[in-house]
């Protein structure tokens, strides 16, 4: 198992390409289950959980091309059993589970895995697919989905923390089949949402209000094929966006899109980051001086959860207290402890982490537990005076296309190596 080893102390410099999006490339590649044409997806990342869907895919009968940055499905038979060993990998392969049922009227998904960052119970996908006339079941660690004809209905998805974002594109997927209109109120708003509905329009779906809480489908017989570029990764820009001032350098992002990423724009130049954009790049850089801020994680165009951790360790580096709220994911704190490790001072108080802000980090082993943990504790272990080693990196890998290869060129003095202290 590899780890990342890192020296602190050097500013990031230089301009950095934004790859395809990940939240939205999974749905969109379980979305060519729908048809038996051939799909062909660009721009998508190389990531280990884009292998894991595509592995997926082709367990259950689709055949899959990677070529580059392009991805060609074809899915002419499909099975409808997807098995634990591969589902249970990643929540995001759950999204099978709609077009499964769409396309065959049956589905058998492994409860899937993923990141421990809370609950994420899929009561909301069983109720999307009980609102188009499926009856689902939970039996043994798999949902069991069955419907002799799905027909249009209306549900709510929202949820104790606000709309789900995989629910509400299992609730897509499936509807474009269903006979007569499905409406979906309290639909998910982000921006892979989005791009997804534009794939479903493309191979032939009726959706309409692509990017509000309210989404109308008009069920059609059968689905073609299309192409599609995937949009730029708002995650990984914010990520590497914050990294460069953190380390009090100039970063400019490549193809990165200023109307996804508002609210973390918002909040960096509220700390005093100046927030620079031209055709097709965005430009951080610190301002004369830095200042705290508070922050409350929400559902899109709110302050993305997938930014919290990595604000924190900039955070860190900032006069006075921040205050950051995370109000989407109960357990998404599991950095704080390893970053405390790094010298930070941070207070947990309920949903709530108190950042102090301190004159410095001091490098040091630790461990990651998820996906945007283990990017926020590479930040902070960049910020860090000596050497520090994040341990457990696949999550990286899962999450960020060659992420050490795109920091060494910004100038970060970053080496993957073998577990173990070097």
């Amino acid at each position: 198992m590899d780890s990342l080893e890192i020296k602190g102390g050097t500013p990031l410099n230089g301009e950095v390409k934004v790859s395809g999006a990940k939240n939205a490339v999974l749905p969109i590649l379980a979305a060519t289950l729908l048809t038996r044409e051939p799909c062909i997806i660009r721009n998508v990342p190389d990531l280990a959980d884009v292998k894991t869907m595509c592995q997926i895919l082709e367990s259950l009968g689709a055949s899959t091309k990677i070529d580059g940055d392009t991805i060609t499905v074809q899915a002419a038979k499909v099975r409808d059993f997807a098995d634990y060993d591969l589902v249970r990998k990643m929540r995001g392969s759950l999204c099978v589970l709609g077009p499964l049922l769409a396309r065959l009227g049956q589905a058998t998904v492994s409860m899937p895995g993923g990141c421990v960052i809370g609950t994420r119970p899929v009561d909301l996908h069983r109720k999307a697919m009980e609102a188009l006339g499926a009856k689902v079941e939970i039996d043994k660690g798999y949902i069991i989905a069955k419907a002799r004809k799905l027909t249009g209905g209306e549900m709510f998805l929202g949820g104790r923390a606000g709309p789900t974002v995989l629910g509400t594109a299992n609730a897509m997927m499936a509807a474009t089949l269903a006979e007569g209109i499905t409406v979906i109120e309290h639909a998910a708003c982000e921006p892979e949402v989005v791009d997804l509905g534009k794939f479903l329009n493309n191979i032939g779906a009726q959706i309409q209000g692509l990017g509000s809480p309210t989404l109308t489908i008009t069920g059609v017989k059968e689905l073609g094929g299309a192409e599609h570029e995937v949009i730029p990764d708002r995650i990984e820009a914010a990520t590497y966006a914050i990294a460069g001032v953190a380390t009090k350098g100039e970063v400019t992002l490549v193809g990165a899109r200023p109307d996804h990423m508002k609210a973390v724009n918002e909040k960096l130049r509220e700390s005093g980051v100046k927030v620079e954009q031209s055709k097709g790049k965005l430009t951080f850089k610190r301002g004369r001086g830095l200042h705290s801020v508070h922050i409350t994680t929400l559902p899109h165009p709110g302050f993305p959860t997938d930014v919290q951790a990595q604000m924190m360790a900039f955070m860190t580096q900032t006069p006075g207290i921040s205050i950051i709220t995370e109000r989407v994911f109960e357990s998404r704190f599991g950095h704080v402890a390893e970053m405390e490790r790094l010298g930070a001072e941070i207070t947990i108080e309920g949903p709530s982490a108190i950042v102090h802000g301190v004159q410095k980090l001091s490098g040091g082993q630790v461990m990651a537990n998820d996906l945007r943990a283990s990017a926020a504790l590479v930040i902070a272990g960049m910020v860090a005076k000596g050497t520090t080693q994040v341990n457990r990196i696949y999550h990286l890998d899962r999450g960020y296309e060659n992420l050490d290869v795109k920091l060494k060129k910004l100038g970060a003095n970053v080496k993957r190596v073998k577990q173990g202290w070097l």
